[in-house]
């Protein structure tokens, strides 16, 4: 593959026909067999985008699904959308989820068709993400195990299942979101990074674990603003991953108060890099991504390193996006030609 890959941690905005711009998990505007071809156009358009920005490693720009956790939850047997209940999400804010009111299972590949038509479109390397099994708890209420880690094992045992289907379906990377591993660190330690594995058992497929500090939202911002002169989150996690199965971690970077050291605790992983901040509407230079690329250099060798965005750019305008993408692109291209590649 080529030096410095380029890729996005997920999601990219869907076109006004199909949801509301610039509206994070916005409701669709299509129904039934036209959301459907919908949803493959918006795909197809975003795989466009990626592929003439000069973006390595394609994603489906999570276009087929409303909400990186409930879209999959949806489809799982056992977890009542009609039974709500107010919770709190990752000890930020508060939102109305669904319940889970017996055994969870999954009564059918959720994403596997969907991957297909990704394949298809491209013979680029591609990934795919789904969420992570503590983030899954994080984002319900549970009224039968009662207990966050039984349903974690759960979730693990039913990603891995839907994982598998994806790798035979030609995925390359499958990508767990876990931006909880930010916030439950003696959970994620204890248990968290377990059941992680425990959903990539098996794959020969590479795996990723995304850990951010969320999309460009309000709760999000103002809660970084409380984090200080150092975001240190990682030094919690990064130990016990650098010690697991998965193959790649996934950071953010740009525009963050990560001090770029704690990159080393995780030596001889891949790391994805976020190096496009997604929290504002300014597009950086290809010079201010170079710049990020480079610090991280210092810390990762640069065969091991994926050029990427911090987090989803869902909410953000599709010019904008389209910006970012080809200056991350345009930015790892520098470094690129640098170290001789």
């Amino acid at each position: 593959m080529t030096l410095l890959p380029t890729t996005t941690a997920g999601s990219l905005p869907k076109p006004a026909w199909l949801a509301q711009p610039e509206t994070l998990w916005s409701p669709w505007r299509l129904e039934g067999a036209e959301l459907a071809g919908g949803k493959q156009d918006a795909l197809r358009l975003a795989v466009d985008d990626q592929r003439r920005a000069g973006i390595t490693i394609v994603g489906d720009g999570e276009q087929t699904r409303q909400h990186f956790v409930t879209t999959f939850v949806e489809h799982l047997s056992g977890v009542d959308f009609a039974k709500r209940e107010v919770v709190r999400i990752r000890n930020r804010y508060d939102a109305s989820v669904p319940t889970v009111t017996g055994a969870v299972s999954r009564p059918a590949p959720v994403f596997v068709e969907d991957a297909k038509f990704l394949r298809a479109q491209t013979d680029q390397p591609i990934k795919w993400t789904l969420p992570g099994p503590m983030t899954m708890i994080d984002t319900l209420f549970d009224d039968h195990y009662r207990s966050r880690e039984k349903l974690a094992w759960e979730f693990a045992c039913i990603l891995n299942e839907e994982a598998r289907e994806l790798e035979a379906a030609g995925v390359d990377i499958i990508q767990f979101d876990e931006p909880a591993f930010n916030v439950f660190f003696d959970e994620a330690n204890d248990w968290g990074i377990k059941t992680l594995e425990r959903a990539a058992q098996g794959l020969t497929a590479e795996t990723a674990v995304h850990i951010c500090y969320g999309y460009g939202i309000k709760a999000n911002t103002d809660w970084k603003k409380t984090l200080g002169a150092e975001w240190r989150q990682y030094e919690q996690t990064f130990p016990n991953l650098q010690a697991s199965t998965i193959d790649i971690i996934s950071l953010e970077c740009q525009n963050s108060r990560v001090p770029m050291e704690l990159i080393e605790l995780v030596r001889g992983k891949k790391v994805m890099v976020g190096a496009i901040d997604v929290a504002t509407d300014t597009v950086e230079t290809p010079e201010q991504v170079a710049e990020t690329l480079r610090k991280a250099l210092a810390f990762v060798n640069a065969d091991k390193l994926l050029p990427a965005t911090n987090c989803g750019m869902a909410p953000l305008a599709r010019d904008v996006a389209r910006g970012k993408l080809r200056a991350l692109a345009a930015g790892a291209a520098l470094v690129r030609a640098e170290l001789g590649g």
